[in-house]
């Protein structure tokens, strides 16, 4: 059974960083996309960031130059740290892992097979 688990959420001040790590259990690694996707509250998912098994990386255009997607494989975790933040940054943070790897991008991230329960990040002005 596949199994993701978020931490890391934190409250912060526009400017700062914030680094999220997502623990992955039950998933066998080969071919995969893995990736975050947000929701703040009143508003749709969004796709943030996403990684392909052969190592490509996407971003939405609001955050691309500020987060960076990674992945630690042999310690099955997956990373997303945040930089620059800003108020608008503000949302519930899920990570998600899918098999299909053709398509995969940051917008894709929101509708992966499996997900986890996400972690909350509050930016301040």
């Amino acid at each position: 059974q596949v199994r993701l688990v978020e931490s890391g959420g934190d409250s912060v001040q526009a400017g700062g960083s914030v680094r999220l790590s997502c623990a992955v259990s039950g998933f066998t690694y080969g071919y995969y996309c893995m990736g975050w996707f947000r929701q703040a509250v009143g508003k749709e998912r969004e796709g943030v960031a996403s990684i392909v098994n052969y190592g490509s990386i996407s971003y939405a255009p609001s955050v691309e130059g500020r987060f960076t997607i990674s992945t630690d494989n042999a310690k099955n975790r997956l990373y997303l740290q945040m930089d620059s933040v800003k108020p608008e940054d503000t949302a519930m943070y899920y990570c998600a892992v899918d098999h299909e790897w053709r398509g995969c991008s940051a917008d894709r991230a929101k509708d992966l097979t499996y997900r986890g329960q996400g972690t909350q990040v509050t930016v301040s002005s």
